[in-house]
């Protein structure tokens, strides 16, 4: 997809140029264009044909004066409050526009892009990603009028810069956008299409492809093991749960595992704690937290950092037969702990729950969670930040790091023994499943964090950004994929 030139003057579908505010003049590249266009392309910035405006795209044709057929220009603003996540939007705008003209093939006047708080490693590993990123789209089960959308699949970078470096470069971004699209891809999914069997064999396929040690445990091993937390939450359903395990060994020995634990509920009907008639809807999505965690892996194991993973998935659907758990009912988790169950509905901390012992029990030393947890996180923070909790203060400074770096912030929601004495106030079981509707976002990570217990650990509530509700840069409207490049952020660069 990826390929390296040197020279400007060849027979490209479209040319792209990046224009900043900045005196034009000093910018070689443009100037060279100038030249060839006989110095039109002053009169059309003038007249703001072309602009240097932030994210503004410019199109012109170029009748033979170059061999580009098409020249685009990417307006990006004043060079100084350019970031890394405004070049990734720009890059993403530049993109959507290139596969709406139809375009597969187009090269970039790199250099033009050149500013010097990047390094030129990094400007590429942005464009990969933002690419993959902004042309996702998944392929819809409409039978009538179909057109699958071109994409772009021959894309070269016009420079000087040293080849082997930014190939690479152009690898990482494009690992963390394709990380990013398998999440999304499967968040589009129905849940009649993705049950939890579905979901363990993308998981093999993942494995196969990457080279991963795998384990996925049936129902009749999870009951020999003890994981009365997840099979409560799957009595009422007639589909078998599954508890998928993706091992990534990085290093010689199997020390120093982060865990990656991500909820897998397939569907959510509430249970017997049923869910209205509006909040039934897009509940597909509830596995976001899965999808995420198998995002990550997707680029882990395309870049093949020298860390130890193993991701922990309890995946089922919470449904509602003569089987089903009720409220009221006590249940034991694989840890040991009674748990009173006051709300079917708060099911995936349960499945959470065994997920955490599970990982524990893979040696992991360290815990992310990640889930589409609680309604009261979009409460909170609404579709643009996601929420967080952590037992270790160090620990979560690294995991935001990484979800900063992505472009995927979080806000850390207070924990301490108050929330504790809340999930842990039953006069019957060891913890209560939800105490109160009071905090309920924290009540949720509260109780995921009685089985952390002393293992340094964050919690990730994507509820609320899990899905966008219009289109945007960097993709359409639907999942986002979020949290998938910060954790696999954080494994390659912590």
């Amino acid at each position: 997809m990826f390929s390296i030139r040197k020279t400007l003057w060849e027979e490209d579908e479209a040319l792209v140029v990046g224009l900043f505010h900045e005196n034009k003049n000093q910018q070689q590249i443009y100037q060279m264009l100038n030249d060839k266009f006989d110095e039109k392309l002053d009169t059309y910035v003038k007249s703001n044909d072309i602009s240097n405006h932030y994210k503004a795209v410019s199109k012109i044709l170029t009748y033979g004066k170059v061999p580009a057929k098409r020249i685009y220009f990417l307006g990006l603003g004043k060079k100084k409050e350019l970031t890394n996540l405004t070049l990734k939007k720009a890059f993403g705008k530049l993109f959507q526009q290139l596969q709406k003209d139809g375009l597969t093939q187009a090269a970039i006047a790199f250099d033009s892009f050149a500013i010097g708080q990047f390094q030129e490693g990094e400007t590429a590993e942005v464009l990969a990603e933002a690419m993959e990123m902004a042309t996702y789209r998944f392929s819809h089960y409409k039978t009538s009028n179909y057109r699958s959308e071109k994409v772009i699949d021959d894309l070269t970078l016009i420079t000087e810069q040293e080849e082997d470096r930014l190939l690479y470069s152009l690898k990482v971004g494009e690992a963390f956008g394709k990380g990013a699209n398998t999440a999304r891809y499967l968040v589009h999914l129905p849940a009649n299409l993705l049950t939890s069997s579905d979901m363990a064999e993308f998981a093999l396929t993942l494995a196969d492809e990457h080279g991963f040690e795998t384990e996925i445990l049936e129902k009749e091993d999870m009951q020999r093991l003890g994981m009365g937390a997840l099979l409560a939450v799957n009595q009422g359903s007639k589909e078998p749960p599954k508890m998928i395990v993706l091992k990534y060994h990085g290093l010689n020995e199997w020390k120093d595992v982060v865990g990656l634990v991500g909820k897998g509920i397939t569907y959510d009907t509430g249970g017997y704690s049923i869910k209205s008639m509006t909040g039934m809807p897009g509940i597909k999505g509830d596995m976001g937290g899965a999808a995420a965690v198998l995002g990550a892996m997707d680029t882990i194991g395309r870049l093949k950092p020298q860390k130890n993973v193993v991701a922990v998935i309890p995946s089922t659907d919470n449904m509602i037969s003569g089987s089903a758990f009720k409220p009221d009912d006590v249940i034991t988790s694989l840890s040991g702990k009674t748990i009173e169950v006051l709300n079917t509905d708060a099911e995936g901390r349960l499945a959470l729950a065994d997920g955490i012992t599970y990982a524990k029990h893979h040696r992991a030393g360290k815990l992310i969670d990640v889930a589409t947890l609680t309604g009261g996180m979009v409460t909170a923070l609404g579709e643009w930040m996601t929420g967080a909790m952590t037992n270790n203060q160090d620990f979560y400074d690294q995991v935001t790091r990484a979800a900063d770096k992505a472009g995927e912030p979080m806000w850390l929601l207070p924990y301490n023994e108050d929330y504790q004495a809340q999930v842990r106030s039953s006069s019957i079981a060891d913890l209560n499943n939800s105490p109160t509707r009071k905090a309920h976002p924290i009540m949720g990570g509260a109780f995921v964090a009685e089985f952390a217990e002393e293992t340094p650990w964050v919690h990730i509530d994507i509820a609320g950004t899990s899905v966008a509700e219009s289109g945007h840069d960097l993709g359409p409207k639907g999942p986002t994929g979020i949290m998938a490049r910060t954790l696999a952020n954080y494994i390659i660069s912590e």
